[in-house]
């Protein structure tokens, strides 16, 4: 025997789940941090690049400096083969300006040791102290070591030296000279601003420029993060307003008292007029179908009255009777309609305003199967529970007494005298399901689906579809109009779930009510 069910036929939306996806805040606020995160780095790897190449560009430039102040004082120097040449200060002070420094210093070739290198001449004046200083880094840098090793070349320098006043010099370069008196050696350094404010021995991130543009990238992530999160937190209370709404359709709940964007203040009032606009459509539905009931089973009742003087009237006329009998089955059927269509029109309006919760199936569904205990003592029809767990699931208790007695009362028409009706529940991920299960005919494989649709009826036990389209039941009572099922989707699909029905292996007819759990907090 084949079985279907209600996934069979629902088709799987891939590509409204992958658009959902894409346009969920989660994802997108993913996106962006992971954008906060890499555009930085890609931008300081490019700045840190570029800032390299301009401090090679520097460097290389005071280098030259220093070189060309080297070949300058060539010819004084190699000509010195007794003593120190006079006048050294003034030839570098004539090389130099008021940003830029020339120390010559000598060490004797009758003293090969890295310390044996002394101050011979500078340019402008320089404090003795400051001297010192940077002889000592140059002895603990091996600086001065290296060159005594070889006196020649031009070796690069980018070594800070702190004065006590405070100010900065930047050594850039070392040229050495050789020559029958020793090994010169000139310095040069540095003053201004574009060389001591570079990063010529300190990391990129430690500029002034990066730190004020990450202060800034860091404060205007704060303010989107900010903003994000601001309107994450008023979702997150719209749907916590709305499940209360859910819960108590006859509460003072308001979206926009809750609200503390402004730029969501006119959304929250459109949600509040749409919630006064749905209780009102449910109220109206209600006293609708009250009027007309009420309108239509007046003259139903007095037609029903008129017809007894009738009766006595026709005594034994064959003819007459038989009319009086179809008058008498057609009022029945039109009270009937007339208290379908009420029904139907309460059960639209109960879906708008029903209450919402949270129900104990263990409690509940014994305590609403007790209401049938004289069909079990008459034995009509034995029940069976298997409720294994307290399973709590998110729906009214009005509704789910609604759903399970249309199902139940279903299921018992269609059972043999003396059957077994069975209800039992079980967790399948996030949801609850209620399986009710009968030893009956079972049900047509293609009219699995279509017995949830509205005035859909079929039942071969019965005389037969009435001129309304209703089926009166075997036993000749109230008809059948196919809205009880119809009634059991709308009530689940309502809350989230879903029902269909398949046929038992065994025989009989599972009826399948899927709920979602209730959340825990």
């Amino acid at each position: 025997m084949t079985t279907a069910t209600l996934d069979d036929k629902t088709p799987h939306p891939t590509g409204a789940s992958q658009r959902r996806l894409f346009n969920s805040l989660a994802i997108r606020f993913t996106v962006l941090f992971v954008v906060f995160l890499a555009v930085p780095l890609l931008i300081y790897q490019q700045f840190n690049t570029a800032d390299r190449e301009r401090q090679t560009l520097l460097l290389r430039n005071a280098q030259q400096q220093g070189e060309l102040i080297a070949q300058a004082l060539l010819s004084r120097l190699t000509s010195a083969t007794r003593g120190v040449p006079s006048g050294l200060t003034a030839d570098l002070e004539r090389l130099v300006g008021d940003d830029f420094r020339v120390k010559l210093l000598l060490r004797p070739n009758n003293i090969p040791i890295d310390d044996g290198f002394f101050y011979i001449a500078f340019a402008p004046s320089v404090p003795r102290s400051l001297l010192d200083r940077e002889r000592e880094q140059l002895i603990s840098e091996g600086i001065l070591g290296r060159l005594s090793q070889t006196c020649s070349g031009n070796l690069p320098l980018a070594l800070r030296i702190n004065s006590e006043e405070g100010d900065q010099e930047l050594l850039t370069s070392m040229t050495s000279i050789n020559t029958e008196l020793g090994c010169w050696a000139v310095i040069t350094s540095n003053l201004t601003d574009e060389i001591i404010g570079s990063t010529l021995d300190e990391p990129y991130w430690r500029s002034p420029e990066v730190r004020t543009a990450g202060i800034i990238y860091l404060a205007m992530a704060a303010l989107v993060l900010t903003i994000f999160f601001g309107i994450l937190r008023n979702l997150r209370r719209f749907q916590e307003l709305a499940r209360q709404i859910r819960s108590s359709p006859r509460g003072t709940a308001s979206f926009a008292t809750n609200n503390s964007l402004p730029e969501l203040h006119d959304v929250a009032e459109e949600f509040d007029q749409l919630v006064d606009s749905l209780r009102s459509s449910a109220d109206s539905i209600r006293r609708a179908s009250e009027d007309n009931a009420h309108a239509f089973k007046t003259p139903i009742g007095v037609i029903r009255q008129s017809v007894e003087p009738l009766k006595r009237l026709i005594g034994q006329d064959p003819r007459g009777a038989r009319s009086i009998d179809m008058i008498e089955q057609s009022v029945y059927r039109l009270d009937s309609l007339v208290s379908l269509a009420q029904r139907l029109d309460e059960a639209s309006a109960d879906l708008v305003g029903a209450e919402r919760g949270s129900v104990n199936l263990s409690e509940f569904i014994p305590n609403m199967v007790s209401g049938y205990q004289h069909l079990s003592s008459e034995g009509v029809v034995r029940f069976r529970l298997s409720l294994p767990q307290a399973f709590h699931v998110a729906i009214g208790a009005d509704q789910l007494e609604t759903v399970l007695e249309n199902v139940i009362e279903n299921a018992i028409s269609f059972s043999p005298h003396g059957g077994m009706l069975s209800i039992s529940a079980r967790r399948k991920l996030e949801r609850i399901e209620i399986l009710v299960e009968d030893e009956g005919p079972g049900v047509d494989p293609a009219d699995l689906e279509r017995m949830f649709e509205r005035y859909y009826s079929n039942r071969p036990d019965a005389p037969g579809p009435t001129e309304d389209g209703s089926e009166e039941s075997a036993a000749g009572g109230e008809p059948h109009f196919g809205i009880g099922l119809w009634i059991v989707r709308q009530n689940i699909q309502s809350v989230g779930g879903r029902v269909f029905a398949e046929n038992r292996e065994t025989g009989g007819l599972r009826i399948v009510i899927s709920l979602p759990l209730e959340r825990r907090r």
